[in-house]
């Protein structure tokens, strides 16, 4: 943890951390057509968990996946998944 402490805190000297959190283990999965489905979740059913997300600021998706690199996590075989924000549309 003191390794995703210091990686923490390098991006956050340099200014490009917008958000962050964990992710409770608690919730709800929907399924079928409309959500009719609804099982206490989410579980492990699958070999991926997400464990929570950082929202960074970076000029590029390249610039992006630098800044992910230096995630300790992939030391230890977890992934990090590189994802653009949806801009939000402006009210209508």
């Amino acid at each position: 943890m003191g390794r995703f402490t210091e990686w923490m805190s390098q991006m956050n000297a340099r200014n490009i951390v917008i958000g962050t959190n964990g992710l409770e283990p608690t919730g709800k999965v929907l399924r079928e057509p409309h959500g009719a489905s609804i099982m206490d979740g989410p579980y492990c059913e699958t070999k991926e968990i997400v464990g929570g997300y950082v929202i960074i600021t970076a000029d590029t998706l390249n610039a992006a996946i630098e800044i992910a690199r230096g995630c300790p996590g992939l030391d230890y075989r977890m992934a990090v998944e590189v994802r653009p924000v949806v801009k939000q549309r402006p009210e209508i």
